[in-house]
């Protein structure tokens, strides 16, 4: 795999055949007796010139975008597949929801196919309720939580409300079970394999996305114990990329997860200078015991990997949820 920095963009400016345009309808405007001020056609969004539609990335033909989004301390990941649809796994906090929403809609996202909720947690789904009401939704998968652990926090209760209120409807994610495979990718569940765990985290939902000769591994917060039962099953979780789990704390990420996975590359998501110390240093030095690759959003913004099935390179520095990089 290949990484290289990505530049970040300069100011929009209007573009010469804007001010072009509006020359001529001002001399038409004029010439028609009309009352027409070339500032006033200059300052309208003419077709092509917003900032915002220059934003998004090129998408080579055949080739898979994976987004690791910088929204602070929490977790969002935006998966373009190459026949155009979506997929997204997790939405940061309430924090950043509507950067979330005007983010994806920049980045040309018009429906998410699958939505991935990996667990009840505020820094994983705060910004959800927002993506439910402003997109298109197809699937959308969650854990199934124990009773005696079902949430109560009004961030999920809102999430629950606007997805009955759009007529939708949650599938209870399955290990074992395949999401999708089209468009030269698969995606399955890889996790929970249990019904009842002590921590929320541990029901995180672990997806493997496999496209062409590759493959990506996206944790969720899974603890080690997750980890181990996914290990002692049998699953392939052997990944060029992994998603560190829980922000890269040291209750995931076991030395023993991290070797059957063989990844050459990891993502941190998680905030600058963040009060929980992730990631934590022991995960890093397991790492580089490893010789693993590492990215992480506080330091290096929205990681974008793109793969065309046989290589995956990267880009850093694009620009963070809620502001640039």
């Amino acid at each position: 795999m290949a990484a290289k920095r990505m530049r970040k963009r300069p100011r929009s400016r209007r573009p010469w055949y804007v001010i072009a345009i509006a020359l001529v309808l001002a001399f038409l405007g004029w010439y028609a007796g009309g009352d027409f001020r070339l500032e006033d056609l200059i300052a309208q969004d003419l077709p092509d010139s917003s900032a915002q539609q220059a934003a998004a990335p090129l998408q080579a033909e055949g080739e898979t975008l994976v987004y690791y989004l910088d929204v602070g301390q929490g977790d969002s990941e935006l998966i373009q597949l190459s026949n155009g649809k979506n997929i997204l796994i997790d939405a940061g906090t309430r924090s950043t929801a509507e950067e979330l929403v005007s983010y994806l809609q920049n980045l040309g996202v018009q429906k998410i196919d699958y939505l991935i909720a990996t667990h009840p947690h505020e820094d994983h789904i705060g910004g959800m309720t927002d993506v439910v009401q402003n997109f298109d939704i197809g699937s959308i998968y969650m854990p199934k939580i124990a009773d005696s652990q079902i949430p109560t926090t009004k961030v999920y209760e809102n999430l629950l409300t606007a997805i009955d209120e759009k007529g939708l409807s949650i599938t209870a994610a399955q290990a074992g079970s395949v999401i999708f495979e089209e468009a030269g990718a698969r995606m399955e569940i890889l996790a929970p394999n249990s019904q009842e765990y002590g921590d929320l985290n541990s029901y995180s939902i672990v997806t493997k996305l496999t496209v062409g000769e590759k493959a990506f591994l996206f944790t969720g917060d899974a603890e080690a114990d997750s980890e181990e039962e996914m290990l002692d099953l049998g699953y392939s979780v052997d990944a060029d990329v992994l998603k560190l789990g829980h922000h890269g704390s040291s209750t995931s990420n076991s030395m023993a997860f991290l070797e059957a996975v063989s990844p050459q590359a990891a993502i941190v998501s998680c905030g600058a200078g963040n009060d929980y110390g992730h990631p934590h240093q022991e995960v890093m030095d397991r790492l580089a015991q490893l010789n693993v690759t590492v990215y992480r959003t506080d330091t290096q913004g929205t990681v974008l990997a793109r793969c065309d099935g046989s290589s995956i390179t990267f880009e850093t520095d694009l620009p963070s949820v809620g502001g640039e990089q």
